[in-house]
C-alpha cells in the first residue's frame, strides 16, 4: 500500500526513511508445503500443550493480571537447561525483540557496528531504526565469515551462527578469537539455529565479559507462534538489557508463553530427539539435492542454501510455487541464484525432491 505526501505528513522524518524488514511469506493455500521460513516441521513437546491447557483450565482468572515482568520461572528453566545462573538470563518477546534491545543497549557507539554483508536482514533495519553507524563485512568467496576481516575499529560485532541464509557455522575457537581480539567491545552471537549441529558460545559466557549469546524457542523448540527469545551473558550486560526493556515494555512475555516455554525447557529428551530428526532429514535432503546437480553449502541449520548451475533460482522458486511448494529466494547480489530451503519431514522433503525432478 502506498500513501501520498499529504497523508505521510504525519510521519516523522525517521519513519519516512525506514526500510522495514520483510518477513517470510505466510500464504493461505490448500495443500501447501511451506519451506520458506525455517519453522520446525514437528510440534512442540506434549508437555507444552499440557501446560497451556492446565493454565487455561485453572489459571484463566489470572489473565486479568499482568504476567511476571521478570518471567522468573522461565529464566530458571533456561538456566537449569543451560547450566548457568538465572542472573545470566534475559528473556523477551521473541529473539527479534531481544536483538532490538541488544542494539540499543550496546551498539550506539562512535565506531560502526560490524556484521556480515550476507546475514540476517533485520540487522540493517535495526541499525537504521536506531541511527547506528554500520559497516558490512563481506563473506569470503565460499560464503564463510572470516574473522580476520573483523580486525578493524568497531562499536560492536554481531554474527549469526550458523549464518542465515547461508547455513554455515563458525567453530567455537573462531568465536573465542573474536572475543579476545575485541575485549572492549560487545560481541553478539545470534544462535537462532545453533541446536541443529553447531557449537554454542554459551560455554564461553563465564570467561568473557563482552559476550552476549542470543537464542530463540522458535526453531528447535517449535514455538514460533508464541514468540519467546532470550539472551545469555554476564550479569552486568543482562542489567543493561533489563534497563532497556523496562524503559520500553516491562511486561513483554505473556502468561501462556511463559508457561509453554518453561515446559519446553523442562522436556530436554523430546527437544534432543526432534533436533536429531531434523539433522538426519537435512543430511538426506542434501544428498538428494546433490544427486540432482545442486551445489549445497555445508549446513549446520534447519535449512539448506542451494544453487543449480543450469537452472535460474527465481524461475525454480516460481515453478515450485505452482506445485504448492514455497521456498525462499533472495533477489540480492551474490545470492540471487540460491534458494533457501527449510528442512521438512522426510515425506515433505521427498515431495520437494520429486517436484524438482519433474522440473
Amino acid at each position: 500500500m502506498t500513501f501520498s505526501a499529504q497523508q505521510m505528513r504525519f510521519w516523522s522524518p525517521e519513519v519516512r526513511e525506514l526500510e522495514p524488514y520483510v518477513p517470510g511469506e505466510q500464504p493461505k493455500i490448500q495443500n501447501l508445503l511451506k519451506l520458506n521460513t525455517n519453522e520446525n516441521p514437528y510440534p512442540p513437546s506434549p508437555h507444552v500443550v499440557d501446560a497451556v491447557q492446565e493454565a487455561l483450565l485453572h489459571q484463566a482468572d489470572l489473565l486479568r493480571l499482568y504476567p511476571d515482568p521478570d518471567a522468573s520461572g522461565l529464566k530458571q528453566a533456561i538456566a537449569e537447561q543451560q547450566g548457568i545462573e538465572t542472573s545470566h538470563v534475559f528473556v523477551g518477546n521473541g529473539s527479534d525483540e531481544v536483538l532490538a534491545h541488544i542494539f540499543k543497549a550496546f551498539f550506539i557507539q562512535d565506531e560502526p557496528v560490524l556484521y556480515a554483508d550476507i546475514t540476517y536482514s533485520f540487522y540493517p533495519v535495526y541499525s537504521q531504526f536506531f541511527g547506528l553507524k554500520t559497516k558490512q563485512v563481506p563473506l569470503n568467496e565460499r560464503f564463510e565469515i572470516d574473522i580476520a576481516d573483523y580486525q578493524q575499529p568497531n562499536g560492536g560485532i554481531i554474527i549469526t551462527n550458523p549464518n542465515a541464509p547461508t547455513s554455515i557455522a563458525l567453530e567455537l575457537t573462531q568465536i573465542e578469537q573474536l572475543l579476545i581480539q575485541h575485549p572492549d567491545r560487545v560481541v553478539v552471537i545470534d544462535e537462532a539455529y545453533v541446536d541443529f549441529g553447531a557449537e554454542s558460545a554459551v560455554s564461553l559466557v563465564a570467561q568473557y565479559d563482552n559476550l552476549v549469546v542470543c537464542q530463540t524457542t522458535s526453531k528447535s523448540r517449535s514455538l514460533a507462534g508464541l514468540r519467546v527469545g532470550y539472551a545469555i551473558a554476564q550479569p552486568h550486560l543482562i542489567a543493561a538489557l533489563e534497563t532497556v526493556k523496562n524503559s520500553f515494555n516491562s511486561y513483554p512475555v505473556d502468561r501462556f508463553a511463559i508457561v509453554a516455554a518453561t515446559a519446553s525447557f523442562q522436556d530436554q529428551d523430546y527437544f534432543v530427539e526432534q533436533c536429531q530428526k531434523v539433522i538426519a532429514s537435512r543430511d538426506l535432503l542434501i544428498a538428494q539435492l546433490t544427486a540432482l546437480g545442486f551445489d549445497v553449502l555445508p549446513s549446520k541449520a534447519n535449512f539448506v542454501f542451494a544453487t543449480h548451475p543450469k537452472h535460474d533460482a527465481k524461475h525454480l522458486a516460481a515453478q515450485l510455487r505452482m506445485d504448492g511448494i514455497i521456498v525462499r529466494h533472495f533477489n540480492k547480489p551474490r545470492i540471487d541464484q540460491y534458494l533457501r530451503i527449510t528442512v521438512g519431514t522426510d515425506i515433505q522433503n521427498q515431495r520437494l525432491v520429486d517436484a524438482l525432478k519433474r522440473l
